[in-house]
């Protein structure tokens, strides 16, 4: 099988074909870096030594030493075509992340992954060794990100791409190719603005690109398996899966997010309508009343199966403690009887909240619907 001749030419040209076949399955970004030791590790390695990292135990150890060098994770790769994708940041913010609201992107952006691959094979005209990584795997995404042009380190943390902000997945096909990297995007498109660190309600912001994220919703709602601190559950409001308040105030996102890049990222029927306080609270009794069985269907091929099914329904007595009525006094009080103690101490807190302070106890009537 005879090689395409206009893929014949190694490095620059080769590269510049693999990018625009990247941007024609779609992706808002693309670029390709040099494997190695990234330029971060020195920040990773500190945030680790501070304990910001909370009980994510897989980010240290082994899961540490492979982070150190991106040419570990996979033998004989030499460089990564990193790509960004967008999943809805468009859509209005609401109880769940939008990240997760539709299928489950590990699943979605491996196999467009793939395409690329095979499409590199067949120009090619021989195998590449390859393979598809996407946000479950050793490697620091966003520092092959930057370096390989697509953004920069936002105040959040998070990578900003110029074109499509922040509310994008990072998706990379590492292969055993001579290629010309990309340029690294060198600039710092912040400036002085704090609005990030201001609005998250939680502090997990207490420098520019500094995480705790012992103190993150996201963290929290979706990694935390334990209590959640009492100080900071009335601060999580109505959010019930991850948080994307500091996106949502980011002047990028706010002038350049896009809608989702594929239909499979399009929000489940079960979070049409948990934008507002009602839908909220009909959302977080749904996951209260779910069986085993329930969770299964609802969320097969789904992102939010990362959560166990008893730390949703912890989550979801947090939100009813924060945005529910005493109308939801007898599903909280069904709670208190769950079989796993986390579920029945978070219910009792729901409960005692609900009944003791005076304007979230209302019934629905005879108050205003706010968003969560």
């Amino acid at each position: 099988m005879g090689g395409s001749p206009a893929l014949s030419t190694p490095g620059a040209a080769l590269g510049r074909l693999i990018l625009a076949q990247a941007y024609g399955l779609g992706f808002d970004a693309a670029g390709i870096a040099a494997l190695g030791i990234p330029e971060t590790l020195p920040h990773f390695e500190a945030w680790l030594g501070a304990g910001r990292q909370g009980n994510m135990h897989y980010l240290s150890g082994d899961g540490a030493r492979l982070r150190a060098d991106a040419r570990l994770p996979h033998a004989g790769a030499t460089h990564a075509i990193v790509v960004a994708a967008s999943y809805g940041g468009t859509e209005p913010s609401g109880a769940v992340a939008r990240y997760a609201r539709g299928d489950d992107y590990h699943e979605v952006l491996r196999a467009r992954l793939r395409e690329l691959h095979v499409w590199l094979e067949s120009q090619l005209g021989r195998s590449v060794n390859a393979r598809p990584y996407v946000d479950s795997s050793p490697i620091l995404e966003r520092d092959l990100a930057q370096r390989a042009g697509l953004g920069w380190f936002g105040k959040n943390t998070m990578l900003i791409t110029p074109r499509a902000g922040s509310f994008v997945f990072l998706a990379s096909l590492f292969v055993e190719l001579e290629l010309e990297p990309s340029a690294p995007f060198e600039a710092d498109r912040c400036g002085r603005c704090t609005r990030c660190l201001d609005a998250c309600p939680t502090g997990a912001l207490p420098a520019p690109r500094e995480l705790d994220a012992t103190r993150c919703i996201s963290y929290l709602t979706i990694e935390h398996r334990e209590d959640i601190p009492d100080a900071l559950r009335e601060r999580m409001g109505g959010l019930l899966y991850g948080c994307d308040i500091c996106n949502d105030v980011c002047p990028w996102n706010q002038r350049f997010a896009q809608p989702a890049m594929l239909p499979e990222f399009a929000p489940r029927t079960l979070f049409a309508n948990s934008h507002d306080r009602e839908g909220t609270r009909a959302l977080a009794r749904e996951l209260l009343m779910m069986s085993s069985a329930d969770y299964a269907a609802a969320f097969k091929g789904s992102a939010i199966k990362r959560a166990k099914l008893w730390m949703l329904q912890r989550n979801a007595c947090v939100v009813l403690g924060n945005v529910g009525t005493t109308e939801d006094l007898a599903v909280l009080e069904a709670m208190c009887e769950h079989d796993h103690e986390i579920v029945r101490g978070h219910a009792a807190w729901a409960a005692a909240r609900l009944r003791n302070t005076p304007s979230l106890n209302a019934p629905t009537a005879q108050r205003t619907a706010t968003p969560p």
